[in-house]
């Protein structure tokens, strides 16, 4: 019987991916660009935001903005 040595294994994975050095989370964004804001209020809270809201005919974030406006000038 002849000595064959046993088949070399190949990998299945393929080559590891290349590398970015260039990560996106570290660069700043333009002033005036929207970012999401993403918190949780109770669905009355949410109910009454947008109703005061349309009332008033403006959108939901530009009642979110000027309210944190007035809340920063009056605290300081």
């Amino acid at each position: 019987m002849a000595n064959v040595p046993p088949p070399v294994k190949k990998s299945r994975k393929g080559p590891p991916p290349a590398v970015d050095l260039t990560i996106g989370n570290l660069e700043k964004s333009e002033p005036g660009s929207l970012k999401p804001l993403n918190f949780k209020v109770p669905a009355d809270f949410h109910r009454e935001f947008k109703v005061y809201a349309s009332q008033q005919g403006i959108s939901m974030l530009d009642l979110l903005q000027e309210g944190f406006k007035m809340l920063r000038e009056r605290r300081g």
